[in-house]
C-alpha cells in the first residue's frame, strides 16, 4: 500500500496538462493506478477533475490620469481686528455741572445768558430787572427789546472742564457705551440697525483690549 501511494502523485504528474479529467482505477486486487483514459475491464473507477487553469496575475492599478482633489479644510474665521483703546475724557458742562464722556479733551467755548449760570446766586429779579439789567426773563416780554449790546452785556462765554480717563475708567465707559448700543440695538428697527450693528463692532474691537 505505500509503493500505491508513492506511485499517485507520479501518476498525477504523467497525465497531460492540457486534460482536464483523470480517471482513478482500482482492480480486484486493490491496486489503484491513474490514467487520462477510462477505467479498462472490471476495475473500478473513479473521475477526477483536474483544475488546469493557470492563477492570473492582477496587474498593478496605473495611475489615473485624473486630477486629485485634496480635502481642503474651510479657512479660519479672521482674527478680531485690533483697536488701541481710544483717548476719551471726563468732562462738566459749565451751565449745569452734569459730567459726560467726551473724546475732545478741548471742547470748544459757547455763549450761555448769564442768567443760567446762577450769577452769583443773585435772585432773578436783579439778574433780569434793575437798572442795566437783561430785562424780562419771558421771551414774549422782551419781543423787540433785544439788541446787541444787550446780547453782547448779557451772554457770557463758557467751556466745559475735562480731563482724561485712566485705563480702567476708559474700559468703564466702553463697557457702559456697549451695554447702551446693545440695548438700542435690541429695540431698534431693522432700517435703523446697521449704524448700530457697526457701533457694536468698534465697541467690541476696541473692548478686546480691556
Amino acid at each position: 500500500m505505500i509503493r500505491l501511494y508513492l506511485l499517485a502523485p507520479l501518476l498525477l504528474l504523467s497525465v497531460p496538462a492540457a486534460a482536464g479529467t483523470a480517471y482513478q482505477c482500482t482492480d480486484a486486487g486493490g491496486k489503484v493506478s491513474f490514467q487520462d483514459k477510462p477505467c479498462a475491464g472490471a476495475q473500478r473507477q473513479q473521475v477526477l477533475h483536474l483544475d488546469d487553469s493557470q492563477p492570473v496575475a492582477t496587474p498593478a492599478p496605473r495611475p489615473s490620469d485624473a486630477p486629485v482633489f485634496e480635502t481642503v479644510p474651510p479657512p479660519a474665521p479672521p482674527a478680531q481686528p485690533y483697536t488701541p483703546l481710544p483717548v476719551l475724557y471726563a468732562c462738566v458742562r459749565a451751565t449745569d455741572g452734569k459730567p459726560y464722556t467726551s473724546s475732545n479733551g478741548d471742547p470748544q467755548p459757547y455763549q450761555v445768558p448769564y442768567g443760567i449760570l446762577g450769577a452769583s446766586a443773585l435772585p432773578l429779579s436783579q439778574v433780569y430787572g434793575g437798572p442795566g439789567a437783561a430785562g424780562a426773563s419771558a421771551p414774549e416780554l422782551n419781543r423787540g427789546r433785544i439788541t446787541t449790546g444787550l446780547i453782547a452785556n448779557h451772554y457770557v462765554w463758557v467751556q466745559d472742564q475735562c480731563r482724561e480717563l485712566t485705563r480702567p475708567e476708559t474700559c468703564h465707559a466702553l463697557r457702559d457705551a456697549y451695554d447702551d448700543n446693545a440695548t438700542k440695538l435690541r429695540r431698534a428697527f431693522k432700517s435703523d440697525q446697521p449704524p448700530l450693528e457697526q457701533r457694536d463692532q468698534e465697541l467690541r474691537a476696541q473692548l478686546h483690549n480691556c
